[in-house]
This record gives C-alpha cells, structure tokens and sequence, in this order.
C-alpha cells in the first residue's frame, strides 16, 4: 500500500491520501524557484556591479578627457595671450618706426637748412672778408689821393684791378650821411687819376 491509502493507526479510520508527495514537489519547486530567484539576483547584483564599474570606468575616462580639453583650453588661451601680446608690440614697434622715420624725415629737413644756412653763412662771409679786403685797399687809395700822390693812386688801382676786389666795394653810403657810396668814390678817383 502506499502511503496515501495507509489507514491511520491510531483512530483506527482510513484517511484520505495525504499529500506528501505533492507537498515535497511543492517544496522541491519552491526550493527551485528560490534558488533561481536567487541566482537571478546574483545575475542582476553582478549585472549592476558590471555596469557600475563600467559607468565608474567611462566617468573617469570623460573626466580626463574633460581636464585633458581644459588643459588645451589653457594653452590655447595663453597662446592667444602670448599672440596678442606679440600683436600689440608689433603695433607699438610699428608705431615708432613711424615716429622714428617723421624724425628722421625733420632732421634731415633741419640739416639741409642748417647746410643751406652754413653755406649762405660762408658765402657772406667770403663776401664780408673781400669787402674788407676791398676797404683796406680803398682807404689805401683814398688816403693816396687825398694827399696827392697820384702815382700810388696808379698802381694801387691796377693792383686792386688785377686782384679783383674793386668790384666788392659797398656801393651804398651806410654812414648816413651825403658822402659817396665806397664804389662810387672809387670810380671818381679812378677817373681822375686814369685819363
């Protein structure tokens, strides 16, 4: 007999089948399930884990690529820093070869005048030293002629002739009186005294 017929020996009654049998299934299936639902846990904790290290992984990997970018950020800013720099003194160096080149252009403007005034200067010099030059000779003259002395009066007025400083004698009277002009006395001693 089996054990679901086994009469019960106690009351001496026959009981209806127990279900042992469907008891220990039901207890091996849920036995089952719980291990399963277990090991679907174990499969989720690790899928989580996996994906936690994965996540934990790319989050470390975009944040040094991230300090990475900020780095070129930084060098490029202060490469731009160091360009506008070099960009400003270009302009500033630009702006004082300008400067430097209007100063040349004014110095060289105030040397041809100071050249033009040297060479003016030393041309009225020369003409100031053959006008005393002529003076000298004049008075000379003068003072032979106002004495008398016609043959120096001669051969001085030849020697200012072939010198040539006659024709550097002042011909204006300075001396603010009516006397003759230098040149215009010269000319009437010369006529006198060479017929």
């Amino acid at each position: 007999m089996t054990d679901e017929t086994r009469p019960s020996q106690s009351t001496g009654e026959t009981q209806t089948p127990i279900p042992d049998a469907e008891a220990r299934r039901a207890a091996r299936r849920a036995s089952q399930q719980r291990r399963r639902r277990n090991s679907v846990f174990q499969y989720i904790a690790i899928l989580f884990m996996a994906a936690f290290v994965l996540l934990l992984y790319t989050f470390m990997m975009e944040r040094r690529q991230s300090q990475q970018q900020i780095d070129d950020l930084k060098q490029s800013a202060s490469a731009y820093q160091t360009l506008q720099g070099f960009i400003s003194e270009n302009t500033q160096l630009k702006q004082q070869v300008q400067d430097l080149k209007r100063t040349r252009e004014s110095l060289e403007s105030q040397l041809k005048e100071a050249v033009s005034a040297q060479q003016t200067a030393s041309e009225d010099l020369a003409a100031s030293e053959k006008t005393t030059e002529a003076l000298s000779w004049f008075w000379e003259l003068n003072d032979a002629y106002v004495r008398g002395r016609f043959n120096q009066c001669r051969e001085l007025i030849t020697a200012m002739e072939e010198v040539g400083v006659a024709q550097f004698l002042p011909e204006e009277n300075i001396t603010g009186t009516e006397h003759l002009s230098p040149a215009a006395r010269y000319e009437e001693i010369r006529n006198r005294v060479i017929k």
